[in-house]
């Protein structure tokens, strides 16, 4: 599974408002920031951007 480029372009972490990448070994979204970076778990192809489902990679 891949999350479409459109979308990452849109998408941003909900604790810091980041840029998130697409981890292709983990299939999470993943934020850029140094000082967030959490991982965002995708599930049935939907991101579930929900900071308490988050955990640090």
């Amino acid at each position: 599974m891949e999350i479409p480029a459109e979308l990452l372009q849109i998408l941003v972490c909900p604790s810091c408002r980041g840029a998130l990448a697409w981890d292709y070994e983990s299939s999470e979204l993943i934020c850029s920031s140094a000082s967030c970076a959490l991982a965002y778990p995708v599930e049935g192809g939907i991101p579930v951007l929900l900071v308490d489902r988050a955990h640090k990679p």
